[in-house]
């Protein structure tokens, strides 16, 4: 593949439901421009763009790949997006690196959540739209009945369109390239045609403003639309130097514009990672000034080292085309860079910038794992690090208290496909088991305990007596002291805080770790020869047992705040299951695009499945964030259980 320059690129953004098409339109556009001889076909799993070994075994995209197309003087990145919403994070990057979308809609299903999922992320980056009704020669197909249900949901800018146009375009459409220029106004209201490069030049700033989206029809999988959508791409997707300024900072940490031109210093953005146990890192990057030239050295502002370009090529799927040089707008690979990661920014050293980081949702669907064999810890750890270089919209968490290794994500699918990524590549299988709360202790009521310490073996003894009330602290833990005449000398009285603080990690009624404690060291006994800190440590965890016991203990259970984004005729079903859920509804407001919010708080217990719940509840339309709120007293007959279950574990 020959060097393009920026003006003869295109970066597009393939976006829609999973089935859409997206994959099969490119095999398409491949075989029509001659890079390929024969299709390939997804449920075959022989498609350039989903060559990934669990891609070929699920029949769905999972990873952003990179396909580009050479089609009449220009080349066309295209960047085949997952459809599936656990796969949300891969869509972000690659509108990261994109200056327009294709939003692929099946002419049977309509508007589906992956519809709306991608028309809200194309809005979230201002990002110039297509929309292509795909599979139109199903039986149930009608362009205007699918048109006029996309543009009640999605607004008056879209604008259906058939290809070629001519001076004599749809008077919806006239208005609309009239409106992107005051001297085009004048003709339209004067009754004129446009000339041909009117249209063009109004239908390119309508559509990068975002005020004309295009809708076109087509059949790609026997071949229908696809040099029509190819001659559109080139036509009116604005060129790298078209984009807008790209936001970044300097090296004083300044906020900065930049537009993306050649005859600038060197600035990639890197938006996607490969990690192959075989082939090694792959970072994909999409250049925004100057030239990526093969031999260069570069500098990674974040990690404050040096990287040298030793492999430059493109990528067509996983086929690598080794290149000399990439210019300004163009998307290229580099193979085995060491320090860099996803969201990275490469630049000139002299000429320091650092462009606004990636941006993944929060996780809300959690699993615990753990190695089914003992000796792969490491392993399990090690490989999911590698895997988070690819994926960075997952999480890895070990809870210090339960003592747990958590995955977080978006749901299901991705969470298993990590899994599975861990086996295949890594060699290591890990089991997931039950989640573990981690509960907390407190009390309710005062105690006035002695714990007294006595042992005699012969030798020096021990000795250590202290006399202790407990009571509620809105701290997490209290201690003073109350020692009169040297019942306790004062060297001893730290041995004994410190003999408390030790306890509260561990609890008496289910070995939770304890808070909202005070303690008051009010009285005791020493011994001259046996009493020592030993002594006083031990003491203080008798008196900490039997006071605690004594002090009305109860549970506490982590409690979480919701936020929840649902269409407005899901309202009832999800606040019923709310209820179910022992959770407290706080408030509800109108959201954007329709939607309403819902705020509420929940028992952390149950919440890991409801990413799956309110899913299925709404059709795939809802989603949340989720935030721990404050703990507060789990319910008797479910505190009972739980205290029940930890002395089975504990063979009390």
């Amino acid at each position: 593949m020959k060097g393009y320059t920026s003006a003869n690129i295109r970066n597009v953004a393939l976006l829609g439901h999973g089935g859409c098409g997206k994959t099969t339109f490119i095999e398409q556009a491949l075989k029509t421009t001659g890079a390929i001889t024969k299709t390939g076909k997804v449920e075959d799993g022989n498609t350039v763009s989903d060559y990934d070994k669990l891609e070929i075994e699920k029949g769905y995209s999972i990873n952003t790949s990179i396909v580009p197309v050479e089609w009449k003087g220009s080349k066309i990145n295209f960047i085949d997006t997952p459809g599936y919403y656990d796969f949300v994070g891969e869509v972000n990057a690659a509108l990261r690196a994109a200056g327009a979308a294709v939003i692929l809609v099946d002419a049977g299903a309509g508007i589906q959540v992956g519809t709306e999922l991608a028309w809200k992320e194309c809005e979230r980056y201002n990002m110039p739209r297509f929309i292509v009704i795909n599979k139109r020669d199903k039986d149930e197909f009608d362009f205007y009945k699918t048109f006029d249900e996309l543009k009640a949901r999605f607004g008056a800018s879209l604008i259906p369109l058939s290809w070629p146009l001519s001076a004599e375009i749809d008077d919806d459409l006239k208005e609309a390239i009239a409106s992107s220029d005051d001297e085009l106004m004048e003709k339209y209201f004067n009754g004129e045609d446009f000339t041909d490069e009117e249209i063009r030049k109004g239908m390119v700033e309508g559509i990068s403003a975002g005020e004309i989206v295009p809708v076109c029809s087509s059949a790609f999988h026997i071949g229908e639309g696809v040099e029509g959508l190819l001659d559109l791409l080139v036509q009116y997707v604005p060129t790298p130097l078209q984009h807008g300024a790209y936001k970044g900072f300097n090296a004083q940490n300044e906020p900065v514009e930049v537009a993306s031109v050649t005859d600038a210093p060197l600035s990639a953005f890197v938006f996607k990672t490969i990690v192959d146990p075989f082939v090694g890192k792959i970072s994909i990057m999409k250049v925004i000034t100057g030239k990526l030239e093969t031999g260069a050295t570069v500098y990674n502002e974040r990690a404050d080292k040096d990287e040298r370009i030793n492999k430059l090529f493109f990528l067509r799927g996983k086929e690598q085309v080794e290149l000399n040089y990439a210019e300004a707008g163009d998307i290229c690979a580099v193979s085995k860079l060491q320090y860099t990661q996803s969201g990275d920014t490469l630049s000139d050293k002299a000429n320091l910038i650092r462009y606004m980081p990636l941006e993944y949702p929060k996780p809300t669907y959690f699993i615990a794992i753990e190695a089914k064999k003992k000796d792969d810890e490491e392993k399990v750890s090690l490989g999911l690090a590698r895997l988070r270089e690819e994926d960075p919209s997952f999480s890895i968490e070990r809870n210090a208290e339960t003592h747990q290794t958590l995955l977080g994500g978006q749901g299901d699918i991705q969470l298993n496909v990590i899994l599975e990524k861990l086996k295949d590549r890594f060699g290591v299988e890990v089991n997931t088991v039950p989640i573990k709360i981690a509960y907390r202790e407190t009390i309710k009521g005062n105690s006035d305990v002695q714990g007294k310490h006595k042992k005699q073996t012969g030798g020096a003894g021990q000795y250590g007596d202290v006399h202790i009330r407990f009571s509620p602290s809105t701290q997490d833990f209290e201690f003073s002291e109350e020692i009169f005449g040297g019942a306790i000398p004062k060297n001893y009285i730290p041995a004994v805080e410190k003999g408390l603080r030790e306890c509260m990690d561990k609890g008496p009624l289910a070995g939770c770790k304890v808070q909202g404690v005070k303690a008051v060291l009010y009285d005791g006994s020493y011994h001259e020869v046996d009493s020592n800190e030993v002594s006083f440590k031990i003491a203080a965890a008798l008196a900490f047992k039997k006071g605690i016991k004594e002090a009305d203990p109860v549970l506490l259970e982590p409690i979480m705040k919701l936020d929840i984004y649902i269409p407005d005729e899901y309202m009832g079903d999800v606040m019923g299951d709310l209820n179910k859920r022992r959770g407290k509804i706080l408030g509800m407001e109108p959201a954007d695009e329709g939607m309403q919010k819902l705020v509420a708080t929940v028992p952390q217990a149950e919440t890991f499945d409801y990413t799956l719940a309110l899913r299925q509840m709404t059709q795939g339309r809802g989603s949340f964030e989720i935030e721990f709120a404050n703990y507060k007293e789990v319910p008797k007959a479910i505190a009972q259980k739980i205290i029940e279950k930890h002395a089975e574990e504990e063979g009390e």
